[in-house]
């Protein structure tokens, strides 16, 4: 068990009022970490801290902040062991996959400092003589960030990390599942020497998560808001900050779609669907969750991918190396099951794993899955996919749009252009031509349509994100007025 603190103004601190709650372990219910339970007069005193360190970060040269981002980003590598702890006591996550973590997102902190000197503009052609008109990008303020614990290092990293290589200062409301691996992130931006004030982190209970976000958001210094998480919670957090006038950036839920053509190569195809889908057990914004396959190849294709996910090791990751670990909860395991009983109610066919008593849940595969069945349109979260089978690409590209979700998408086929052409159609933010929907990579543009919020995150994308574009102008001649 740990104990973990807040910090406010570079003090680490408890709440208020000394409140606290535990987060326990999915696995065996043991207490995993005591964290402080934050009140909306903590969500406000880190605001006010981020905003009074803004002047002085603000204007620090593109240099000096690249350097701290840089030394944070090698505090955080050498604490693998402890994330890689930290979050199979959490959420009982892989160590295969708390690695994969630690390492996308010290090259997320790596790609900020290396942002940190091209936050530019533009010089624009005014119609006034004389007149030098630019447009610049300048730090926004206070940039509030909320983060998920599916990938808690990545997407608490991702939450900060360009705000602050464009000179915002932050504050990260950390997860009620790992606020001990949301902890660690805020002690590795300690190392690399970042000021008082320029990242706040706190923790709430989970009853109080309503109270507490809204006084982030809502407090006058906050001038961005950015949330990974449920479409669920992200309509409220979208509607919280609309009513506030707050920019908001939402990476919400998704049911990423694989197509597999009938000229795909069949070990690319197996590969790319077994990684994509059971990757932390399914529990991935980008996870495969409708596998569409045409019906050409499709038996041979489900052959292989059954011998594939069966074959993939399940067990608790406290104890040995695993694929899949645990499920963050019996609530994502009840509703895994829900979805396997209606979908064979409905006529398909279970190939592969099933129900489970326990958050340990084997790989499941699901064929002949129609639009009748829940797991069709509704997201599993989870390790148990879908199998769609089409006659041809028109119905392939169909099945893939049939969908309110759009984040992660990819085509698996032998022929690029045609591939290509298909992945022009499919309404999702990201598409991947012969790999996993599971991809990610620090300056990429990172983002969803429809469903899966608006937004992006990565490179340049993310600079436009976190700054304000600003009209300067000079006038370098005597101007004629009209008056």
């Amino acid at each position: 068990m740990s104990t973990i603190s807040m910090l406010i103004a570079g003090e680490h601190c408890a709440a208020h009022n000394g409140g606290t709650f535990e987060r326990r372990n999915p696995l065996d219910g043991q207490v995993a970490t005591t964290a402080p339970a934050a009140t909306p007069e903590d969500a406000r005193a880190a605001v006010q801290a981020a905003a009074d360190a803004f002047a002085s970060w603000s204007q620090l040269g593109p240099g000096a902040r690249r350097q701290m981002l840089v030394r944070a980003a090698d505090a955080l590598a050498s604490r693998k062991e402890a994330f890689t702890a930290a979050m199979a006591t959490e959420t009982g996550a892989s160590a295969l996959w708390a690695e994969f973590n630690v390492d996308l997102a010290a090259g997320m902190l790596r790609e900020a400092a290396a942002l940190t000197s091209q936050i530019g503009g533009e010089v624009i052609p005014s119609d006034v003589p004389g007149n030098l008109a630019m447009g610049v990008r300048v730090p926004a303020g206070v940039v509030v960030g909320m983060a998920p614990w599916n990938a808690p290092v990545i997407l608490g990293v991702r939450a900060i990390a360009t705000p602050l290589a464009c000179g915002n200062t932050v504050v990260l409301k950390g997860s009620e599942l790992c606020p001990a691996t949301h902890g660690l992130i805020i002690e590795s931006l300690q190392e690399g020497g970042l000021p008082k004030g320029v990242v706040n982190f706190i923790t709430n209970a989970p009853q109080d998560a309503a109270q507490v976000v809204e006084a982030l958001v809502a407090h006058p210094a906050t001038r961005r808001v950015n949330f990974t998480g449920s479409t669920r919670v992200g309509r409220i957090i979208g509607g919280l900050c609309a009513r506030y006038l707050k920019p908001v950036m939402l990476e919400l839920g998704g049911k990423a779609p694989l197509v597999v053509l009938d000229d795909a190569d069949l070990e690319t195809a197996v590969n790319a669907t077994a990684f994509g889908a059971f990757a932390n057990s399914g529990q991935i914004c980008m996870s495969t969750e409708r596998i569409i396959v045409d019906e050409k190849i499709a038996d041979v294709f489900i052959e292989r991918l059954v011998n594939k996910a069966k074959g993939l090791p399940l067990g608790d990751p406290r104890k040995g190396p695993v694929v899949l670990g645990s499920l963050v909860d019996m609530s994502a395991v009840h509703r895994c099951n829900e979805m396997i009983d209606d979908a064979v109610s409905k006529g398909a066919t279970l190939l592969c794993g099933g129900k489970a008593d326990n958050t340990l849940m084997p790989a499941t595969l699901l064929d002949h899955v129609t639009p009748a069945m829940r797991i069709y349109g509704e997201e599993t979260f989870g390790p148990v996919k879908a199998i769609v089978r089409v006659a041809g690409e028109e119905a392939a590209v169909t099945c893939a749009n049939d969908t309110a979700y759009g984040l992660s998408s990819a085509v698996i086929s032998a022929d690029v252009a045609r591939a290509l052409r298909v992945a022009a159609r499919i309404q999702s933010g990201i598409c991947h031509i012969n790999g996993p929907t599971v991809h990610d990579e620090p300056q990429m543009p990172f983002g969803g349509v429809k469903d899966s919020g608006y937004g992006r995150f990565g490179g340049k994308a993310g600079v436009e994100a976190f700054t304000e574009l600003r009209w300067l102008s000079v006038q370098t001649t005597p101007r004629a007025y009209p008056f």
